[in-house]
């Protein structure tokens, strides 16, 4: 087995992963996994931890957490790549809220599932996204999806409901946005060689599959295609948003008039009237942003998931 680093995010899933911890310590025992041990402190130590985890020579840091916390394991592992240390491999065990950034890798939720693909070892090279914008100018990696507009709003205002997660959290927290929160901007939007102007409902651009839960924004996305999904819906009346979920739901919105796809390799788009509220991988980039960019860098590191079926 690889050497790993295993860096747990106590407060993910509400909790959950802190309730977790002897069940995954004893599983991944019984499987003969060697591991060390390190938790989460504050915000982007993990991103700290995972970069230290490659530049010292773990063959792999495994996240047990949700998605945020996933994020900043692969932007440590970035940053390390970046510097010339790319030979460590990612993996997770889903015990966080949403579990959108496992689900997009094929990583099944919960603690058995995740410590059985660890002892299979079986390894894809994974696509990854980079944005830059809002809070950060410099740019952020995601490995899942970006979300600007309605599915950004909703994400805030789950994220300060404390007494569920999983799907149910993020349908509440839907219901909430569509009468109270969100107000969509008027934006330049370029994908590609496409440009249009216009009033998204929202605008998710995707690696994987999912987000919110269980909202399949991307039904056919793939994160090792070398290329986004988009998923553009034109803003609507309330009601009819609520006419629109079910379809999210099941992956079939792109029938519906007001909702377009691509597939596109670089994106950007610019507020001309209103603002950007924008996240990826279920992390806050801005709440109020005027214009991000966003590219797809193909093939950047090796991922620790199940053989294909």
């Amino acid at each position: 087995m690889p050497r790993i680093m295993l860096i747990v995010n106590p407060t993910a899933g509400r909790g959950f992963a802190s309730r977790s911890l002897p069940e995954m310590e004893e599983t991944l025992k019984s499987h003969h996994i060697e591991y060390d041990l390190r938790l989460t402190e504050r915000p982007w130590h993990a991103a700290e931890l995972a970069e230290e985890g490659a530049k010292k020579g773990y063959e792999a840091v495994v996240v047990a957490s949700g998605d945020g916390t996933a994020n900043e394991v692969l932007n440590g592992l970035m940053r390390a790549k970046a510097a010339g240390f790319d030979k460590t491999a990612m993996g997770q065990i889903a015990v966080g809220t949403g579990n959108d950034f496992a689900f997009g890798f094929n990583i099944p939720g919960g603690v058995a599932d995740g410590c059985k693909i660890l002892a299979e070892n079986f390894r894809r090279r994974i696509d990854v996204g980079f944005l830059k914008g809002g809070d950060y100018p410099e740019g952020r990696y995601f490995g899942n999806g970006v979300g600007v507009g309605f599915d950004a709003a909703t994400g805030f205002v789950a994220a300060k409901i404390r007494w569920t997660r999983g799907l149910l959290l993020y349908l509440i927290a839907a219901i909430e946005t569509i009468f109270i929160y969100y107000k969509p901007a008027t934006v330049h939007l370029t994908y590609d060689e496409q440009e249009m102007e216009i009033s998204p409902l929202m605008i998710s651009v995707m690696n994987g599959i999912r987000m919110g839960g269980g909202f399949f924004f991307a039904p056919k996305g793939n994160p090792h295609d070398g290329i986004f999904d988009l998923c553009m819906a034109r803003a609507v009346g309330k009601l009819r948003v609520f006419g629109l979920i079910p379809y999210f739901m099941k992956g079939t919105q792109g029938t519906q008039k007001e909702v377009t796809t691509a597939q596109a390799h670089k994106v950007k788009v610019t507020a001309i009237s209103g603002t950007l509220p924008v996240h990826c991988d279920g992390e806050t980039v801005c709440y109020e942003g005027k214009e991000i960019s966003i590219e797809l860098l193909p093939s950047q590191i090796e991922f620790i998931t199940q053989k294909p079926q």
